[in-house]
């Protein structure tokens, strides 16, 4: 398939019919999202009469929500911020990586049952093999432990990581540690207060960095969980979950240490592959996926 035809298809508005099978994301705020393009760029690559649609769904009324789903007769749905943790008590089910994480990022229904699945971890994994990283054994550090962090703490610590998270209420960053303490012999948990007296410590020891706090997310690109006065540490890979903007201003102090940066567009699009075979049972063109959001964000 061409550029062109990529740009096309990344941009093209879904044909929706009586019959078309209903996918799409909840979240609050949702305006940033980007899976609509990317799961409708993939559907008609693949010639699926299928449509993802956005829902802006205010955490108050997520309990009625989850029960709109399953009243529309649609297939499912993936979950964003802030919405993850609550869905483990909405769904009927969970699947057991969802149960272990501690977080719900795809919902499936299977005849009128709502089960509950988590493909952040692994989009998490196959994002960090392509950046020829090995992660086992490495040490870690992790900014946040909401449920984004929950997934990439529990990956880590799965392949024997020595982790030390970090979180702005320790208390969250304690209990997560305590929690997944016992997942692998191999690996180490340390917990504690997200700020500058912590990184300041943390942070020489670091092979890897992950961002998994909402700072620096679209609408506010200009901040950082990372105070200006803590060195990054240049011997690190800095992972920030964040996908839009494409680069957020942690990348650009951590490449301005001389260390290497990465965004979270691709592990958006391997956790997003995974909850589209799940719905479809087709597994989608990655590299379409990956094409349309470039398209709708910018740059290469």
């Amino acid at each position: 398939m061409s550029e062109d035809s990529l740009s096309d298809a990344a941009l093209a508005s879904p044909i929706i019919r009586g019959g078309t099978r209903l996918v799409g994301v909840i979240g609050w705020p949702i305006e940033h999202s980007v899976s609509p393009p990317m799961h409708n760029a993939a559907f008609a690559a693949l010639g699926l009469d299928w449509c993802y649609v956005p829902f802006a769904v205010r955490p108050l009324h997520l309990a009625e929500a989850v029960e709109g789903i399953k009243a529309l007769g649609m297939r499912g749905v993936n979950v964003t911020v802030p919405h993850k943790q609550r869905l483990l008590r909405l769904v009927d089910e969970l699947s057991p990586t969802a149960r272990a994480i501690g977080a719900v990022n795809t919902v499936v229904i299977e005849e009128g049952t709502l089960i509950g699945h988590n493909t952040d971890a692994r989009g998490f994994l196959r994002a960090l093999g392509e950046q020829g990283f090995s992660t086992e054994g490495c040490s870690a550090l992790l900014l946040g432990a909401g449920g984004a962090g929950r997934a990439v703490a529990h990956a880590l610590v799965s392949v024997g990581a020595r982790l030390v998270i970090l979180n702005r209420t320790p208390a969250r960053a304690h209990s997560l540690a305590a929690e997944y303490a016992d997942i692998d012999e191999r690996a180490s948990l340390r917990a504690g207060l997200l700020d500058r007296e912590t990184l300041g410590h943390e942070a020489p020891r670091a092979q890897l960095v992950v961002n998994a706090t909402p700072q620096g997310t679209w609408p506010n690109v200009d901040t950082s969980p990372w105070p200006e006065d803590v060195p990054f540490p240049s011997q690190a890979l800095l992972f920030d979950l964040v996908y839009n903007p494409r680069e957020t201003r942690l990348m650009r102090q951590a490449r301005a240490a001389g260390a290497s940066a990465v965004g979270g567009l691709r592990m958006l699009v391997h956790q997003g592959a995974e909850a589209f075979e799940m719905w479809t049972g087709v597994r989608p063109p990655i590299e379409v996926m990956y094409a349309a959001c470039a398209t709708v964000l910018g740059g290469d």
